[in-house]
């Protein structure tokens, strides 16, 4: 997340408190459900590599080249050497199913290199489903699944921590789980039944951390406990030498901020000694102390190896905090450790490695040289990326001593030497999607408009965007994005970010030019925007991240000068007729009410009213080349269309369940355009296309690719019959063609 970002769906959730239950149920990993008889669709993602918060890295210990990656919001991936990519694992998961997109922890077996076992739950939070653990024999190409009685969050403070799951060393049918507010739970069959560890001495509150980690020491484990206050009468490691009984780590860090917390740990076999790394909090955002502590495990001797305490003055006079995240140990030599930073905004975080067990420290930062020309936009609108930010995943690979990677709130770096380093990221797509528009003439088939890194021009689906980051000004979220129907060219964005909060384009998206001025709450609530079918008028709405909605404002100078429309319904998102510049539509969400302006929006009246409201989420669309062809989709309460503009609408009996609609080029012969669809027509929530006007509707997706949470925006190419784009909630923009 960049630092001009407002909250965007990274943000951590406050606390409820989650389902005590430990019951679990062992269920089929893939949904057997029926689907319409569709055409062969391939599905890929559009290049942009990686875009998100990678939480967790793991290399094999025993099989050369084989690793695991985990995300909060976008699932689970395996390193293919040969290919250099990553293959997602989880793409099966469906729309009820959207909260285990979030991956908790990952945990492989030593003892047969084909097993891995994942644990997901995005949130902990009472409206969230409980999570699930997910294992697999062949490397996660088919899953088995069990569901869990209890929640896990791999989306809130406390996501980079970890691992939380854990083969146990002396027995691979054993498996430990450590939960959020539900303790230690134990499986013995491989995963398959799980039930609470009562022999675990820490007590589980309803608001902490619970086991922040679990590790293997030889034959022994080690849980991390988050819920300490950092004073010598309480403790935050534990371990069991038997898988039966717990004690306390003797002799363990004391310090109410600097060891308040155990993040991470490694465990160096050669030396014997457990490496813990500490924070006053579990980050990623809000660490201001930590410290990293080694343990002889041979003798119980305890040693402060923090390499630089936090808390000191930047050159510029800025207060130099941070806390301690990642923590790795080389397999193939003895007292070789890697250890992150995390939250160090001013100095900015980095890697110190060490080769004498910790003695002496030196920061990989000060002679890293990046290229990061395969993922432009890590630039972020600058001449040079960051060394990065929220590293707290951090892995040394066992067979390769120079093959480090780290993660950060954007990508994965790799080095091969520990010194030159780049995106370990191909096949790894993380993006929250918000906006897409696919021109009808031009280089780019697609503009985006997405979560945390603003606004990019795609001129090709299988690299990611040359130009980078949409900057002039840069944007964290984009909020709006629109382009004029009948002046292509001319494009309009708005979102959040600290030099501006709109922008204009005049050759497509290449280039952007900010507003001239911009209303005074454009900068705090930043919403969607439109543009006309000209691109001569521009109504832009307002919305505060925390719901509060704005009077719009208008500009027919091209965000020179701003007027407020006090007709339309505050925050209703406004869409152009593409057809008639004099005409604009909005739907008002909190009373079901369309309104209508016939003056180029100067002023809005009610039409067509007691549709369904109550749901900030329902989307309007206006058919493309047609007048007042108004499509309404209203979730649950179906798809509505109006061909008056809005005077009337009817009911489409077709589908039972709309969420998101938009349209492409027509079928060979057909008179409309083709409609994409995420909706219900069944019993399953899938993508679907019509050639007829939306009488029929053809499953375009199938059980394999449906990434959780869709129901954001779907749009068609205007030149390409068949070509689809669909936004993803943490899985990028996935676009399907008929084969």
């Amino acid at each position: 997340m960049s630092s001009s970002s407002r909250p965007s769906r990274r943000v951590v959730l406050a606390g409820a408190a989650a389902v005590g239950a430990l019951s679990a149920v062992s269920v089929s990993g893939t949904a057997a459900q029926a689907a319409v008889a569709a055409p062969a669709y391939r599905w890929r993602t559009a290049v942009i590599g990686g875009t998100g918060f990678v939480t967790g890295v793991l290399f094999h210990p025993s099989v050369r080249g084989l690793a695991y990656a985990r995300t909060d919001i976008g699932g689970a991936y395996r390193w293919d050497e040969r290919a250099a990519r990553w293959t997602p694992l989880t793409d099966h998961l469906g729309w009820d199913d959207w909260n285990l997109l979030g991956v908790e922890a990952i945990a492989v077996d030593p003892a047969h290199p084909d097993r891995v076992y994942l644990s997901l739950g995005a949130y902990a939070q009472s409206w969230a489903g409980n999570g699930a653990v997910l294992r697999s024999e062949d490397r996660g190409a088919t899953w088995a699944r069990t569901d869990l009685g209890v929640k896990l969050g791999a989306n809130e403070d406390g996501r980079g921590a970890g691992e939380r799951l854990l083969v146990d060393p002396r027995d691979s049918d054993t498996l430990w789980l450590g939960t959020r507010h539900d303790g230690l739970l134990k499986s013995t069959d491989r995963g398959a039944t799980w039930a609470a560890d009562s022999a675990f001495p820490a007590a589980p509150s309803a608001s902490g951390q619970g086991v922040t980690f679990l590790v293997s020491v030889g034959r022994a484990v080690y849980a991390g406990w988050g819920d300490g206050d950092g004073t010598a009468g309480t403790a935050n490691l534990y371990r069991t030498s038997d898988g039966t009984t717990w004690e306390a780590v003797p002799g363990q860090p004391v310090g109410a901020t600097s060891a308040k917390v155990p993040i991470r740990a490694a465990y160096d076999r050669h030396t014997r000694d457990l490496y813990v790394t500490y924070g006053n909090a579990p980050g990623p955002n809000g660490q201001s102390d930590g410290s990293v502590h080694k343990l002889r495990t041979t003798t119980g001797s305890w040693t402060d190896v923090t390499p630089v305490k936090p808390g000191g003055t930047t050159a510029d006079g800025s207060a130099d905090t941070f806390a301690y995240g990642g923590v790795a140990v080389d397999a193939c030599r003895a007292g070789t450790v890697v250890v992150s930073t995390n939250n160090r905004w001013a100095d900015i975080d980095t890697l110190f490695r060490s080769t004498d067990g910790g003695r002496t420290w030196t920061s990989l930062k000060d002679a890293a040289v990046f290229d990061v020309s395969e993922t432009p936009f890590l630039k972020w609108g600058g001449d040079k990326p960051k060394f990065g930010w929220w590293i707290q995943a951090l892995a040394l690979d066992p067979y390769d001593s120079r093959h480090l990677v780290y993660g950060t709130g954007a990508t994965l770096y790799g080095t091969r030497d520990l010194k030159h380093w780049a995106p370990q990221i191909r096949g790894l797509e993380e993006t929250s999607v918000r906006q897409l528009i696919s021109p009808p003439v031009g280089e780019a088939h697609l503009l985006s408009g997405l979560g945390d890194i603003g606004v990019m021009y795609h001129e090709r689906l299988t690299a990611s965007p040359s130009r980078g980051m949409a900057s002039n000004p840069v944007f964290g979220s984009a909020t709006g994005l629109a382009q004029a129907a009948a002046k292509p060219s001319y494009v309009v964005r708005a979102g959040w970010g600290d030099n501006g909060n709109g922008a204009f384009s005049n050759d497509g998206g290449r280039s952007w030019a900010p507003f001239a001025a911009q209303p005074d709450i454009a900068k705090n609530a930043p919403g969607p925007i439109a543009t006309n079918a000209d691109g001569s008028v521009l109504l832009w709405t307002f919305v505060h991240w925390d719901g509060t909605k704005y009077p719009a404002h208008r500009s027919t100078d091209n965000g020179t000068t701003w007027s407020e429309i006090s007709s339309i319904p505050k925050g209703a998102t406004p869409v152009a007729d593409p057809a008639d510049p004099t005409l604009f539509y909005a739907y008002d969400t909190d009373t079901g009410t369309l309104y209508a302006s016939t003056d180029s929006g100067l002023s809005f009246t009610a039409r067509a009213g007691g549709l369904p409201s109550g749901d900030s989420q329902f989307e309007l669309v206006a058919a493309p080349g047609r007048s007042g062809d108004l499509w309404l989709s209203v979730k649950w309460n179906g798809l509505h269309r109006s061909t008056d503009g809005g005077v009337t609408f009817t009911k489409v009996a077709s589908c039972w369940a709309s969420y998101t609609l938009g349209f492409g080029r027509a079928a060979e012969g057909a008179a409309y355009p083709a409609i994409y669809m995420v909706g219900s027509t069944e019993a399953i929530t899938a993508v679907y296309r019509s050639d007829d006007e939306a009488k029929t509707w053809t499953r375009i997706n199938d059980d394999a690719h449906q990434w959780g949470w869709t129901g954001e925006v779907i749009t068609g190419d205007p030149r390409i019959y068949g070509r689809v784009y669909l936004a993803t909630n943490g899985r990028g923009i996935q676009y399907g063609e008929p084969v």
